[in-house]
């Protein structure tokens, strides 16, 4: 049962990353380094809060934003 329930967690992970990417692509045309590189931590909040940032904040905003947290 613990297996089951770990492999169901990684699979809302992966596919909260998936759309991340997804959403990402779709508002600046393609994932660099940058943006790839802030895609942990934005996937650390909640999945409302993350898409709303990642629709409202432009792609340098959410690189200063998110790319200091991991340092």
């Amino acid at each position: 049962m613990q297996g089951l329930q770990q492999g169901l967690q990684q699979g809302t992970v992966q596919g909260q990353r998936l759309f991340l990417e997804s959403l990402l692509k779709i508002r600046f045309g393609s994932l660099d380094a940058e943006l790839l590189a802030i895609i942990p931590p934005l996937l650390k909040l909640p999945l409302d809060e993350c898409s709303r940032l990642s629709l409202q904040l432009s792609r340098e905003e959410l690189i200063a934003r998110f790319s200091r947290t991991e340092n």
